[in-house]
C-alpha cells in the first residue's frame, strides 16, 4: 500500500472586492436573508493580476446571532482579457456582538472573526483551464465597504 500525499497550500491570489450597501430581504423560514451587491475590485496573483467586474453579489443567510453562510457569485477579468466565473461559498462566525457590528456595517478586528471560504472557478480560457480542475480554499475579512480574501490552491 502506498502512502497518500499530504495536501499542501499554494498561494493563488489576493482579492479586494468593493461592495455596496446590503439589500435586507428579512427573516425567512431559512434565516435572515441579505444580498450584498458587488461593485468591482482587484485581484493580485503570483505573476498575474485582474479585476473583479461589477454585477456580482454575495447572497448571505444569517443563521443566528453568531453565524452566517455566504454564497458569492462574480466574474474576474484577467489582465489578458480572460473571464473567470467565481462561486465562493463561505462560513463566517464570531461572537454575537461582533456579528451585530458586521451586519450594521461597522469595522471589526478580523482576528475576532472566523471567515473561511471555498472558491471554485469556471473559464473558457484554455490557458486557465487548470483552475477548473483544482480545489481552492481561502480566508477573508469583511470591512464596511469591501471584503478582502486570500485564496490558496490545495496542492
Amino acid at each position: 500500500m502506498h502512502a497518500l500525499p499530504t495536501p499542501e497550500l499554494k498561494f493563488f491570489a489576493d482579492l479586494s472586492v468593493q461592495v455596496d450597501k446590503p439589500q435586507e430581504v428579512g427573516k425567512t423560514h431559512h434565516g435572515v436573508r441579505r444580498v450584498i451587491p458587488i461593485l468591482g475590485g482587484s485581484v493580485q496573483g503570483q505573476g498575474w493580476q485582474g479585476r473583479v467586474l461589477s454585477g456580482g453579489a454575495d447572497f448571505q443567510l444569517l443563521l443566528g446571532p453568531s453565524m452566517a453562510e455566504l454564497d458569492a457569485r462574480y466574474v474576474i477579468e484577467s489582465e489578458g482579457g480572460d473571464l473567470i466565473f467565481v462561486t465562493n461559498r463561505a462560513v463566517r462566525t464570531a461572537s454575537p456582538e461582533v456579528m451585530a457590528k458586521i451586519v450594521r456595517g461597522e469595522p471589526v478586528d478580523p482576528s475576532t472573526v472566523y471567515f473561511r471560504c471555498s472558491p471554485s472557478f469556471e473559464t473558457a480560457s484554455p490557458a486557465l483551464s487548470w483552475i477548473t480542475e483544482r480545489l481552492f480554499i481561502g480566508t477573508g475579512a469583511r470591512h464596511p465597504d469591501q471584503v478582502v480574501m486570500r485564496f490558496f490552491e490545495v496542492a
